[in-house]
């Protein structure tokens, strides 16, 4: 049974389009080229914030200011994409917002959080010990905590494949990039929302295969580290929430290397000068990986952000996969 009803979904489609335009999604001929099938690029790097995740922030937003009136803040842990979203829409109404990311975090993601109003806390080494601050935080200052997965945040994602399945007819499958899962399960539940047969396959980085080992094992799997430049995929454990519903909905989860990816990034950049983050190219990597198995099909990819430092984009154009230790 769909998360949300059709209802519900279109009904978020309108609060997320009172504050930002729909992305546009386009068929490159260079990149359907390559792979040998009709491919539709799913632009969420044209929000405003560059990342999908404000789209689930102006609905969880919406309603915690109606659900929590009393609140004076709240506060989060993130990557980045998470953050800049949750921070733009709680201070647009009125709130402070506390963003708790790991030390060694995008220097850049880091300046747009604070340039959207954040108070960026760096901690810990990692996405899943930032979130542990985030909890100590909202304890202790009475802030609201905002989860990396909540209804309310795949409501709004909703959005991007309620745009994508109503543009698009007839899709055979979607691939898209799995860090904590509003992503992939906003097309899961839009897609049985509409009552379609799209395939829907999850990406992850082969240096961060939780949702991968839990995915085919039926059950919740940790990793030790999570040590991707992908970050928006440098997930150590997945989210129960999330695992609950892409491990009923999914088609199956494709695992992408580093080198992988960069050569995605490069792809998009040649094929559509489009610049993408290591974890928006992840679809398309895996796109490429999987080229033999969906030959004259109707396929699309989510290109999910475009919020990478200049210096790591930069070495990536130049053929040189970063590497994190």
């Amino acid at each position: 049974m769909p998360l949300f009803d059709l209802e519900e979904i279109e009904q978020a489609v309108r609060l997320v389009h009172e504050s930002m335009q729909p992305t546009p999604q386009h068929a490159w001929p260079l990149i359907c080229e390559e792979v040998g099938a009709n491919v539709w690029v799913k632009h969420e790097n044209h929000t405003s914030t560059g990342s999908f995740k404000v789209r689930g922030a102006i609905t969880f937003m919406d309603w915690l200011n109606k659900a929590h009136p009393q609140i004076e803040g709240i506060v989060t842990a993130t990557r980045g994409n998470h953050g800049q979203g949750q921070a733009r829409e709680a201070t647009a109404v009125g709130l402070k917002a506390k963003i708790v990311v790991p030390f060694g975090n995008s220097k850049e993601k880091n300046d747009a959080m604070r340039a959207f109003g954040g108070d960026v806390i760096e901690f810990g080494n990692d996405f899943d010990e930032a979130k542990l601050k985030a909890q100590e935080i909202a304890k202790q200052e009475s802030l609201f905590l905002v989860p990396p997965f909540h209804p309310q945040i795949v409501k709004g994602v909703s959005s991007y494949a309620y745009e994508l399945f109503t543009e698009i007819q007839n899709l055979d499958c979607v691939y898209v990039p799995i860090g904590c899962g509003s992503g992939i399960c906003s097309l899961i539940t839009v897609r049985d929302a509409l009552k379609l047969d799209t395939k829907i396959i999850g990406v992850v980085s082969d240096k961060a295969q939780a949702a991968k080992i839990s995915f085919e094992s039926g059950g919740i799997r940790q990793t030790a580290s999570a040590n991707t430049f992908a970050d928006g995929m440098a997930v150590r454990s997945p989210v129960k929430e999330a695992f609950d519903i892409y491990s009923k909905g999914a088609e199956r989860i494709v695992a992408v290397s580093d080198d992988e990816i960069s050569q995605a990034m490069r792809l998009y950049y040649s094929a559509t000068h489009n610049i993408a983050e290591g974890a928006g190219a992840a679809s398309l990597a895996a796109l490429m990986k999987e080229k033999d198995k969906i030959q004259d099909k109707k396929i699309a990819v989510v290109l999910t952000g475009s919020n990478i430092d200049t210096e790591l984009y930069c070495s990536v154009l130049q053929y040189k996969t970063p590497r994190v230790i």
